[in-house]
């Protein structure tokens, strides 16, 4: 048993069905009470198990234990859902006291930074927690202050500035100076409320990046060695589907992944993956690029003056973001990975991620603000996909890789502009090739 009254550690998968959906009229989600030994007072208190999904975090397991003997409380929260297929790095400019609100999902494999101090909790030193910016200050203070005792009484000196600090820590709950928060999860499980949505969050800044053999070595992925030899017959993959066994996102139960190289009229080739599992019934599907990045970004804009519209075919690449400048709404590169829809169905999808699956719609995260305010975004969105309303769609990929069809092909398209642009250095950054060499290579 660890800290905390943990009774188990288990590495077996669970299956759909285990982890329910959050519903307080289902009688029968109820925690699991265990026995289990006080690691304050080696007495036996409980610990309460509560197997369930939230929405961005997938599946979880909170723990709450407590002790009856020494009054001793100790809760976690630990996922129990995939390791997702990048890292996510979240930078936060904490300018106000309302920013101390926001609620953070923090995994175990994330590492928390606040550079003005100089302050750092690295990976695994902490179990994971659902909380705010202030919760995460007030467990790094508590956490501090636990053996200042023992120090005053061993080393004052240290004690002393180890005190300081915390006085440090203290006031930055006051946000008299503007502070930065940086979360670092490689394993992509955290998250930080962004309270303007669906607007886009001036001051929170999303990145999502490739894991480094490293960090895959902390997390326990064993990177697959590849032995077969690789399909060079690329008439072969374009007529034949390949099939390979994966495991569903939703439920972890295994299911097959179907792989097609399609070729896009008037555009390129693409691959299409799409999952179906028999357990839950999820379907999924996800669009990657079959070529190269482009030398230049594309942004493609399209004026919506007819309900038609909805029908046009649409790939949006992962490192695609969807603008909607009337209702200031940015969707971020990532967010819904690689699709290939119609417009309609891109703005359904928008829609669900925004509104329906929402994790501060519900529970004690919702406000009646807030719900009120993602509600009426849901109901623009059906204006828009009804063809009540007057609005511009713009896709900016700055890798080139995104397409919307142009029914007047070959033909110019009067209400679409598609412009070419020259990446920044960020853009660069973001897509990692600022680091890429691919001169030399001839000569070794």
């Amino acid at each position: 048993e660890s800290s905390g009254g943990w009774p188990f550690a288990s590495e077996e998968r669970v299956r759909g069905g285990v982890f329910k959906d959050i519903n307080p009229e289902d009688e029968d989600q109820q925690p699991t009470v265990i026995e289990s030994l006080c690691m304050n007072c080696y007495e036996n208190g409980s610990t309460r198990l509560l197997l369930t999904k939230i929405p961005f975090f997938k599946e979880i397991i909170i723990s709450s234990f407590t002790c009856p003997h020494c009054n001793w409380t100790n809760t976690e929260i630990q996922s129990a859902g995939r390791i997702q297929e990048q890292g996510v790095l979240y930078t936060l400019q904490v300018k106000t006291k309302e920013d101390m609100n926001r609620e953070v999902v923090k995994s175990d494999s994330a590492s928390t930074r606040i550079p003005q101090l100089d302050f750092e909790i690295p990976a695994f030193t902490q179990k994971g927690s659902l909380s705010t910016i202030e919760g995460l200050l007030d467990r790094a203070v508590a956490g501090l202050e636990q053996d200042q005792p023992i120090r005053k009484a061993t080393d004052p000196a240290v004690a002393e500035k180890i005190e300081k600090f915390i006085e440090r820590l203290k006031k930055l709950k006051e946000v008299e100076e503007e502070f930065t928060l940086i979360i670092d999860d490689p394993s992509g499980n955290s998250f930080i409320e962004n309270p303007s949505a669906p607007q886009k969050d001036t001051a929170l800044t999303v990145t999502h990046y490739k894991r480094m053999p490293e960090h895959n070595a902390v997390l326990g992925i064993e990177e697959e060695e590849d032995d077969k030899k690789p399909v060079n017959d690329l008439d072969t993959m374009r007529n034949e589907v390949l099939v390979f066994n994966t495991n569903c996102p939703e439920c972890n139960a295994p299911a097959n992944t179907n792989m097609k190289l399609v070729q896009i009229p008037h555009f390129k080739e693409v691959i299409i993956m799409a999952t179906n599992c028999d357990s839950c019934r999820h379907r999924t599907n996800e669009v990657k690029s079959g070529g190269a990045t482009e030398e230049l970004g594309t942004r493609i804009t399209l004026h919506l003056t007819d309900p038609s519209d909805m029908s046009r075919d649409l790939l949006k690449s992962e490192t695609c973001s969807v603008l909607i400048p009337e209702l200031e709404f940015e969707l971020g590169m990532a967010a819904l990975g690689g699709k290939f829809t119609t417009l309609e169905g891109l703005l359904k999808d928008i829609k669900d991620l925004i509104v329906s699956k929402n994790p501060f719609m519900c529970g004690d995260s919702s406000t009646a603000d807030r719900a009120e305010k993602l509600e009426l975004f849901g109901q623009t969105i059906d204006k828009i996909i009804a063809g009540e309303m007057d609005v511009h769609i713009i896709l900016d990929d700055p890798a080139g890789n995104s397409y919307l069809q142009n029914v007047y092909a070959p033909d110019p398209d009067p209400e679409m502009k598609i412009e070419k642009y020259t990446r920044t250095f960020e853009q660069n950054e973001d897509l990692g090739l600022n680091d890429m060499k691919t001169e030399g290579y001839a000569e070794k």
